[in-house]
């Protein structure tokens, strides 16, 4: 088992450093080095020494006073290295710095000099050290304001305001957890680099951005469709996205329910990338359908009851019939140009899922009843 110590573990990428490592608990021994412990060398000594591998992320990333971030950042990793000297074992350090070195920020300035400090400890100590030069990070949880520009439209999305674009710059992005993956993988790799830039998963304008959080809160927050997603990044943003909903006052939210003498109806997810899934009861005896669609995709699923299902091609006298029984969930998938029906044909109520390809516009609904 490898004991690993985290620095800043309640932060933003701590927080998701830690969390990934403790669904592996019998390769990892988690320590936790938190604030109250850098006020204590005693207790902060007694916890690096226990460590094999070292994530080094405390720090401050803004503040009023200019001079504070660069002295805080600056002053826990002198306290971290004093101890790192003194230690009787080797000790590997993973330090997460910023693509922000390049610039003349304060807070870029503190963490190339800290980068600098850990280089020299690990060439004067023999130990292995990853300078990891990291570029914008977001993901869920991040705190609005603070860690990404990201956090701050999210937050701001969903509590109604509207967030202002001040640069609009192309900017390297990377997901949390695929940092974390990448900041786990090097707890085995045992070939220093003092400056490893991390390579960003998508280079993107904030406007861009902003689009798509835009196009989140009217699909998802105002109609309560599931958005289209072309590819991962557009996953991880909207699961960035989510995290900052009210959800003790948002969920749950209400369907419109469709009743008559033949059970109810009701739709239940609606894809922006195309199609609904509905589902309905059908009380006993009672029969739906008995239309066709000229271009829709559609698949009946059964999952409570016994259902008898009848197509039969338009203009043609054949009747196909399928017998089927929620015990052994099936389903059908109905051809274009056959009218189709379903009938409860057991004497309880029958339960269907319905997936159909185009959500539903009463203006060109592609549904005809079967002519007689």
């Amino acid at each position: 088992m490898i004991t690993i110590g985290i620095t800043g573990s309640k932060g933003f990428i701590g927080t998701h450093l830690f969390n990934t490592l403790s669904l592996h608990p019998i390769e990892y021994q988690l320590i936790e080095i938190n604030r109250a412990d850098w006020s204590d060398k005693k207790t902060l000594t007694k916890l690096v020494n226990q460590c094999d591998v070292i994530f080094h992320l405390s720090g401050v990333n803004r503040n009023e006073n200019s001079d504070y971030i660069y002295s805080e950042n600056i002053r826990l990793a002198s306290l971290l290295l004093d101890i790192l000297y003194e230690s009787k074992h080797p000790i590997k350090v993973i330090f997460s710095s910023s693509l922000q070195e390049n610039n003349d920020s304060v807070y870029g300035k503190a963490k190339l000099e800290t980068r600098k400090m850990f280089e020299k400890w690990a060439l004067q100590t023999q130990n292995i050290f990853f300078g990891l030069v990291i570029p914008n990070v977001f993901g869920p949880f991040g705190k609005p304001f603070y860690n990404s520009f990201i956090s701050t439209f999210c937050f701001q999305i969903n509590n109604g305001e509207e967030p202002v674009v001040i640069s609009d710059s192309v900017v390297p992005l990377i997901y949390v957890g695929d940092l974390v993956a990448e900041m786990i993988g090097l707890i085995d790799n045992d070939s220093s680099n003092f400056s490893l830039a991390v390579k960003p998963g998508i280079e993107i304008k904030v406007t861009d951005v902003l689009a798509k959080l835009n196009g989140y809160r009217s699909a998802y927050l105002q109609f309560g469709k599931i958005p289209q997603f072309d590819d991962k990044f557009d996953i991880q943003l909207f699961n960035t996205f989510r995290s900052y909903i009210d959800y003790a006052n948002y969920f749950p939210r209400e369907y419109i329910l469709h009743a008559d003498n033949r059970g109810s109806f009701v739709e239940l997810v609606k894809l922006e990338s195309g199609g609904q899934i509905s589902f309905s009861t059908t009380n006993p005896g009672m029969t739906r359908g008995n239309h066709f669609h000229t271009r829709k995709i559609e698949r009946f699923c059964v999952i409570k009851g016994k259902a008898k299902v009848e197509i039969q091609r338009l203009r043609h006298q054949e009747v196909l019939t399928f017998y089927m029984n929620g015990e052994s969930p099936s389903y059908i998938d109905i051809p274009i140009w056959y009218m189709h029906n379903i009938t409860n044909v057991g004497e309880e109520i029958l339960y269907t899922i319905f997936w159909i390809s185009e959500q539903y516009d009463p203006l060109d609904a592609d549904t005809f009843i079967h002519p007689k």
